[in-house]
């Protein structure tokens, strides 16, 4: 093997152990907080989890107004009406994202209940199975568990679906079918495109997500009470997201859980959120008025906050999908005149001796060159010294050796995170990288294996020479003496 084969070797074994980046999540779009079970849309599951170690606590509530309340009897069937209710409705919930492919949490329901019942504890987890890198769809199965509420009869009662405890929701009745709502297992697969990049809208993206569950999702179906319009464990909803500046991102979702169709927004900033909601719309309002509170209208609101130990000052930025700049076609120079050298006996000199290698310019492309013994790289057909052709010939791409930010040795924002240089500066094979990205003119590149959220990421410092820059890296270091 030639010395310069050997040296491509060691750089490509050096990129391969660099860039042995954990199976993370794919460069989805960040997902708002449900209302009562972790990330997702406003009531129903999404293929993505949260990304590792990534906490969010989450604070919901809905006002519900009754004026006569629909009663039931043992065997399920409405025999009356009560008196009005008024109450306000809070839930709490706590999740973390675990190795980028799990997401699980507690939630408490009915927060602060002073009335029969009890609060309402319960679990919640989903296990990513497949998220795209980019456009594409992801999969994901998941479940939650509810306790049932205590009333003083000591009944078999079951939780309903907004959370509050209902001496109604029974798990058997004698003239039909009761509720096996504690326990709800799901699937879910969640398409993420890209959306508009500029014009009158803001940067955005889209997502749309399909699932079928059981429990929550389905029971309750033989109750008119609680039920209409469900679909049979069916749920579905979509999501525009709009990226509002550094940091900021507003959500607006509509969906349907298997029963209710709910709309919202939900806005983040810097992983603060505060999100609203309309619930229940697609109940119409009876002549007689509303005597459910599964079939009225209800307006909502979500407070979140989202810390993530891995980031800078723990902040959690939202993120959106990459965009990856198109490459600048370069169109390449003709190549110099073969300089022809006649000596005695017609015969023309030999091409300067040197060791074949190559460099990897910013373009992404692997650039054959010579090496002498006397320093020089010699380049094109006809093997010239490349600082002979400077400045009419030099190489294509753009570099980041002249920017300020280079210089300083400043922590860049790339795709959300704080990505702070190495030590050195070093080769890479180009057949081991990918362009991913565009920081301040320059190109940006990651390993080719490598899945978002990138933790390393490689910027071009000039032909052939690259700086590694790391997630979450902040100690600055001296600058590199080359």
């Amino acid at each position: 093997m030639t010395k310069g084969g050997a040296r491509r070797g060691a750089v490509v074994l050096a990129i391969g152990s660099l860039g042995l980046v954990g199976d993370a999540a794919g460069q989805t779009p960040t997902m708002p907080s449900t209302l009562r079970y972790g990330s997702g849309l406003i009531d129903i599951p999404v293929s993505s989890v949260l990304p590792h170690m990534k906490l969010t606590g989450t604070l919901s509530g809905f006002f519900s107004n009754i004026g006569r309340r629909v009663e039931v009897d043992d065997t399920g069937l409405p025999v009356g009406f009560g008196p009005a209710r008024e109450e306000f409705y809070s839930d709490g919930s706590i999740a973390i994202g675990l190795f980028d492919r799990a997401e699980g949490g507690v939630s408490v329901q009915a927060i602060g209940n002073g009335r029969a019942g009890g609060n309402l504890w319960g679990l919640f987890g989903r296990v990513r199975l497949w998220e795209p890198v980019d456009q594409g769809v992801g999969l994901a199965v998941g479940g939650r568990y509810l306790t049932s509420p205590t009333f003083a009869d000591g009944g078999r009662y079951a939780p309903g679906r907004l959370g509050f405890p209902d001496e109604r929701l029974r798990k058997d009745y004698t003239a039909t079918s009761g509720l096996g709502s504690n326990l709800s297992l799901y699937g879910v697969a969640t398409a993420y495109l890209k959306g508009y990049d500029g014009g009158p809208m803001p940067e955005n993206d889209m997502s749309f997500s399909f699932g079928y569950g059981t429990g929550m999702f389905r029971e309750g179906g033989e109750l008119d009470f609680y039920s209409s319009g469900h679909a049979n464990g069916w749920f579905m909803g979509t999501a525009l997201h709009m990226d509002m500046g550094t940091s900021k991102q507003l959500t607006l979702m509509a969906e349907h859980n298997g029963f209710d169709v709910n709309v919202g927004a939900h806005f983040d900033w810097d992983g603060v959120r505060v999100g609203a909601q309309y619930l229940a719309s697609n109940h119409a309002r009876p002549t007689d008025g509303h005597s459910s509170e599964y079939q009225k209208p209800k307006f909502g609101f979500l407070a979140s906050v989202a810390v993530c130990p891995n980031e800078p000052r723990w902040r959690c930025r939202p993120r959106m999908m990459a965009r990856i700049e198109p490459d600048t076609i370069f169109i390449p120079p003709p190549p110099p005149d073969t300089i022809v050298v006649r000596i005695a006996g017609g015969t023309a000199a030999a091409p300067p001796e040197g060791v074949p290698s190559s460099i990897c310019l910013s373009t992404g492309q692997n650039t054959p060159i010579l090496l002498t013994a006397a320093g020089d790289t010699l380049v094109g057909p006809g093997a010239q010294p490349i600082r002979l052709l400077r400045p009419a010939l030099d190489f294509a791409g753009s570099y980041a050796a002249g920017a300020f930010w280079y210089q300083d040795r400043q922590v860049i924002i790339f795709e959300g995170g704080d990505f702070g240089p190495s030590d050195d500066v070093f080769p890479v094979d180009c057949e081991q990288i990918l362009r991913v990205g565009v920081y301040s003119g320059v190109p940006v590149f990651s390993v080719v294996s490598a899945l978002r959220p990138l933790e390393m990421i490689f910027v071009p410092v000039r032909p052939g020479l690259w700086q590694r820059y790391e997630r979450g890296r902040r100690t600055p270091s001296p600058a590199d003496p080359s």
